[in-house]
């Protein structure tokens, strides 16, 4: 073993990253992933303006949402499978670099039908940055660090959300109108894909002897399907939750719509904080699927108190529904850190993206579902099934807890026999 490769593993027996470099490498991919959450989750907040511009219905409204999001979906697997082939940094670069031309596009289109073609293509290539953004955060963090790094990237997502949706209103209400914003967030696409062109690089090789565990391909891996599931389960709460949160303080709890969409603010910033101390509190315990369950068996019951009090006075109902709310937002990377472990780094961009294709699928069909079962049947019976999601994920996941014990003492394993190799070199002859 070379000096080299024995320095790294005393890294990793320390759960440390590969030097301060690292830190760098987190911030260029949570602005990428931040960059493309702008469009993604800030998309919505032009819909007026997309709408008078256009001159279309709502109807066709969801549509150029829908559009988003599909070319979201059908690529993301696609990106990851590329990102374990070639690379991170070509991926990203490619990715942006086509999302900001899209997004060009999009700002010149003529009409409904260009309208649609730009936003799916936006999509399609944004798409790139998830799956690569956190395989490279992975590569780059030790096992002790990587679900804070991971948490810090998942919290990218909801502040690239929340500023793109404050921001792009004023860039479409300004002179420039609906063509501004669409060029402001290409530039900030191109912006994140030329830190990555000059910032972003392969993280080194890990020593032979510790070459990963994982041996099956993500796609016929039965503990990331599982994962996914879970995952699944839980996003429904969470899509539901923050699509739904604005419209019940409003007109069940006659909340001013003012105040109601502080509350959705709050639930999003306090759920990002959230999701890094949850990454904290598992790389301090060395597993994620553990405090992943807690978070889910915590939001299934704060859901179902919240069915319980939907018709209090709002000091009761008000903290309920902020709480339940942050509860539904905090599982997001422990899951993606779950993931990129299970598969191990030379799959971790192919697992990462499955796990964002399957909770991607679940956050598209649960507002609509979660709206029709509220018209049928009420409120509080709708947050009560809301409820049984991630009940059923807390079991779900809980074949994984032994699993995930058992690889963590192997992984614990092999590296202290790493160390002492490392520390007693065999004699030269």
């Amino acid at each position: 073993m070379t000096a080299d490769e024995r320095a790294e593993v005393e890294r990793l027996v320390a759960g440390r990253g590969a030097g301060p470099y690292r830190w760098v490498v987190l911030g260029v991919g949570a602005f990428g992933a931040g960059a493309f959450a702008a469009l993604r989750m800030g998309l919505p907040s032009l819909g007026p303006a997309i709408r008078d511009d256009y001159a279309l219905t709502l109807g066709q409204v969801g549509l150029v949402f829908t559009a988003l999001a599909v070319g979201t979906m059908v690529t993301l697997l696609a990106w990851g499978m590329l990102t374990d082939r070639i690379g991170e940094r070509p991926v990203m670069v490619a990715g942006l670099v086509g999302a900001a031309a899209a997004l060009v596009g999009a700002g010149l289109a003529q009409g409904f039908s260009g309208l649609l073609l730009a936003m799916f293509a936006a999509g399609a290539m944004g798409a790139s940055a998830t799956g690569a953004s956190g395989r490279a955060i992975m590569g780059w963090f030790g096992w002790r660090e990587r679900g804070l790094a991971l948490g810090i990237r998942q919290m990218a997502l909801p502040l690239g959300g929340g500023i793109g949706a404050l921001v792009l209103p004023a860039f479409a209400a300004g002179a420039g109108g609906l063509q501004l914003a669409f060029f402001a967030l290409a530039g900030l696409m191109l912006g994140a894909a030329l830190a990555c062109l000059a910032l972003l690089r392969e993280a080194p090789e890990r020593p032979q002897v510790l070459a990963p565990l994982a041996t099956t391909p993500p796609m016929r891996d039965r503990r990331l399907w599982r994962l996914g599931a879970a995952s699944a389960l839980l996003v429904v709460a969470q899509s539901a939750m923050l699509g739904f949160v604005v419209l019940f303080l409003h007109d069940e709890l006659g909340v001013r719509m003012e105040l109601a969409a502080f509350a959705l603010a709050a639930i999003l910033l306090v759920g990002a904080a959230g999701r890094v101390r949850a990454g904290r509190v598992s790389d301090r315990q060395a597993r994620r699927i553990a405090p992943m369950r807690r978070r889910a068996l915590a939001g299934a019951l704060l859901l179902a108190v919240l069915a319980a009090v939907t018709t209090a006075p709002l000091v009761l109902s008000v903290p309920i529904v902020l709480a339940a709310g942050v509860a539904t937002m905090t599982w997001n990377g422990l899951a993606f850190t779950a993931a990129a472990e299970i598969s191990g780094k030379a799959r971790a961009g192919t697992a990462m993206s499955m796990q964002n294709t399957i909770v991607a699928i679940g956050g598209a069909v649960s507002p609509a579902a979660f709206g029709a079962f509220v018209e049928f049947a009420g409120w509080a019976p709708a947050y009560l099934a809301l409820a049984a999601g991630p009940l059923a994920a807390w079991l779900v996941l809980a074949p994984l807890v032994g699993e995930e014990d058992q690889r963590v003492a192997r992984r614990t394993a092999r590296l202290h026999r790493s160390a002492s190799l490392s520390a007693n070199p065999e004699p030269v002859t």
